[in-house]
């Protein structure tokens, strides 16, 4: 069974997760998160008995920089540790300045602040994977899934010895239970390619899924009908604000309005403040928005 470190993102507990999985006398890491929680890695990775030195190898679900932010630096702090990600992951990861770009145009002068420096990784280190693949680090098995909807370079692995699949953020955002939030940020969500992605995972069966926000939960097809329920819901809302009056500022504001008053309907305050941690409402909604608006203008007229 994998271990979970909680990265203590901006202060707040159960917004990112690591996954520390032992094979043989080191441990794989899902995910390592941002180079701003390094620190609560390497707390996280002693509390194990662990360091830095022990990792075997980065199971990178895709290459957001909450979830693969610090893989160059671990990559150079540990000389040839192997990276697995996505084909087209692996370039911007040997080359991120396409990357910090576009994420300096969401997060501007907090970009430093939120995630730290992001290393470019060695590409000696990276290990491109298109789907389909068994990996095998130090005896340990890992199946590998193409899993697009939330990020075109998102895949999926299953751990074969206990069954649980590590599945980023396919499976959405649950910082406390029985709430699941769609992980819609832009600029790759695509509704379609989403369901074929969920679908993939059912048919590896498995026993438990483990969530980078926030580890493991409910059983995998309750999970899995909530949160096709909460991305179905979410996704309507969005596409009738764009059919309403007004313009996105003022969208944007009714959507942070109503989904800050729906969380807190169900869980309490500390885990409200996480789950909008994990997941800005107001990237959410760009993100279906942005969807809906690239369906529309396919469409003929």
């Amino acid at each position: 069974m994998s271990s979970t470190i909680d990265l203590q993102f901006q202060g707040h507990q159960r917004v990112i997760a690591t996954a520390a999985i032992p094979v043989g006398g080191g441990v794989v890491l899902v995910d390592p998160g941002p180079t701003s929680c390094l620190p609560a890695l390497e707390r996280g990775l002693a509390a194990l008995n662990h360091s830095l030195d022990d990792v075997r190898g980065l199971l990178l679900t895709h290459i957001h920089l909450d979830h693969a932010g610090a893989a160059g630096t671990i990559a150079r702090r540990v000389p040839g540790v192997p990276v697995y990600v996505h084909e087209i992951g692996a370039r911007h990861l040997a080359s991120p300045e396409k990357l910090i770009a576009s994420a300096t145009r969401l997060y501007g002068e907090d970009m430093d602040r939120l995630w730290g420096e992001f290393l470019a990784v060695p590409a000696a280190s990276l290990r491109p994977l298109a789907g389909g693949e068994s990996l095998t680090l130090d005896g340990r098995r890992f199946d590998v899934a193409y899993t697009p909807g939330h990020a075109v370079h998102h895949v999926s692995y299953l751990d074969a010895t206990d069954g649980t699949a590590y599945v980023g953020d396919t499976a959405g955002i649950r910082v406390s239970p029985g709430y699941v939030l769609p992980a819609t940020p832009p600029p790759d969500i695509d509704l379609e390619r989403w369901e074929v992605s969920l679908r993939a995972i059912e048919t590896w069966q498995p026993r438990a899924l483990y969530l980078t926000h926030f580890g493991p939960g409910e059983p995998p097809a309750t999970h899995l009908a909530m949160y096709r329920e909460a991305l179905a819901r979410c996704a309507e809302v969005v596409r009738a604000s764009l059919a309403g009056d007004g313009d996105d500022d003022a969208r944007i504001a009714a959507w942070e309005a109503w989904l800050r008053a729906d969380v807190r309907t169900r869980m309490p305050e500390d885990a409200a403040a996480a789950a909008e941690s994990a997941a800005p409402f107001r990237q959410l909604w760009q993100g279906l928005a942005r969807y809906w608006r690239k369906r529309e203008a396919a469409t003929p007229p």
